[in-house]
């Protein structure tokens, strides 16, 4: 009777860590999108959220790690009241095929590192996050769960500068 208890026990762990993964076929990078135009957009919208910039792309697990786990229920309720996020395709920085790298730089970060970085901007335009911690996200897919969320969720802005 243990053994079919643990057995039991063993299975709904397994269907439950299966449920706790991002979604890796989440591919919100769109190379054809005019990301300016994206950002100005969630920029003028008059509401009071803050903007998740993504500059990422779909070739990278790490983009799309992190993408994922932002479809998930837990982090849309979470999002919904308190940010707008604009996902921008910045191609192949790294071998010289980037794109839209101008949106970083805009907001002070001369250097795409890697992707994705993930920029945390007021309604008014300036960036919010430390740039340390916008390029910090190269390694999104490693990340739990848990620390993702909280990241977005007990999120108060640095020194806020333009």
């Amino acid at each position: 009777m243990t053994r079919i208890f643990l057995y039991a026990l063993l299975i709904m762990f397994a269907a439950t860590a299966a449920f706790a993964q991002p979604d890796p076929e989440a591919r919100p990078f769109d190379s054809s999108a005019n990301a300016q135009r994206d950002l100005d957009s969630a920029l003028a919208s008059n509401d009071d959220r803050d903007i998740i910039v993504i500059l990422g792309a779909n070739w990278c697990h790490d983009s799309r790690a992190l993408a994922g786990w932002l479809t998930k229920p837990r982090f849309t309720e979470m999002l919904r009241d308190r940010y707008k996020t604009v996902y921008v395709d910045v191609g192949s920085p790294q071998t010289g095929q980037g794109r839209n790298l101008d949106i970083a730089k805009r907001f002070g970060i001369k250097k795409v590192k890697g992707t994705p970085l993930v920029m945390i901007v007021s309604p008014t335009g300036m960036l919010m996050n430390r740039r340390q911690d916008a390029n910090s996200w190269r390694n999104a897919a490693s990340r739990s769960e848990d620390e993702i969320f909280a990241y977005f969720a007990d999120f108060k802005p640095a020194k806020v500068r333009r």
